[in-house]
């Protein structure tokens, strides 16, 4: 078992760990609780009903959140002819196509999203083996692949986060920050768990919401009452 500091341990006295609470209750102790002295990320992590080893029990997506999440990505398109305009004048931070492949297959990896038009996933493919395993590659589940660029790169400016199933069935996901308003922090919260609920897989069986933990960075977990999760 990993040992935790003293701030965590004095936070963890807060929790009654047996406990389920309202969605804006946790996230209130949340805030009240969170150890270290920088602006902690509040994280959300959703165990759902889901085999994902079988493909149509993934669940895989993107959702804006309403507040956004206290971060500005960085954003990346690979795109050609008017799509580069197009995407500069969006707010990207970096735009091309070949030369924007080549310079990430040379080790540069500054970026937190990367976006692609259809015509130029041929080149991107390349980059398959450095931007898979780092969650990075465009993917048209989560909108990252599509010819619609300002509206892509608007919506992960203003706050887009995608979310994936992990091995175990678990969504981990940002939702602001500490600093947060907790109303702010609980309207993204529902905005999450109402999107996760509207994809959920119609192979999925039983409980869909198994069980809700909300946390800020270097905090514990609180745990949140899955029927209280949605208004």
């Amino acid at each position: 078992m990993p040992k935790h500091g003293k701030k965590y341990q004095d936070a963890l006295k807060n929790i009654d760990r047996d406990t389920l609470l309202e969605p804006a209750e946790a996230i209130s102790l949340v805030k009240q609780i969170a150890p270290a002295k920088f602006d902690e990320t509040v994280e959300v992590a959703v165990r759902l009903g889901v085999d994902p080893r079988h493909a149509d029990q993934q669940v895989r997506g993107a959702v804006v959140l309403p507040h956004g999440t206290g971060k500005t990505a960085k954003v990346i398109v690979f795109a050609k002819g008017e799509k580069q305009k197009e995407a500069e004048n969006a707010g990207a931070d970096e735009v091309g196509a070949e030369d924007l492949v080549e310079k990430i297959q040379g080790g540069w990896l500054d970026f937190d999203v990367a976006i692609a038009t259809p015509d130029m996933m041929g080149a991107v493919g390349k980059l398959g083996r450095v931007l898979g395993p780092r969650g990075l590659m465009p993917n048209p589940k989560t909108g990252t692949v599509t010819f619609e660029v300002e509206k892509a790169v608007k919506e992960v400016k203003a706050g887009k986060i995608e979310y994936r199933t992990d091995k175990a069935g678990i969504i981990h996901a940002p939702i602001g920050k500490v600093s947060f308003d907790t109303e702010k922090l609980a309207d993204n919260f529902v905005t999450l768990v109402e999107t996760l609920v509207r994809v959920k897989p119609a192979a999925a069986k039983g409980t869909y919401l198994k069980s809700i933990t909300v946390s800020s960075t270097m905090g514990p977990g609180i745990r949140i009452n899955p029927l209280k999760a949605v208004k």
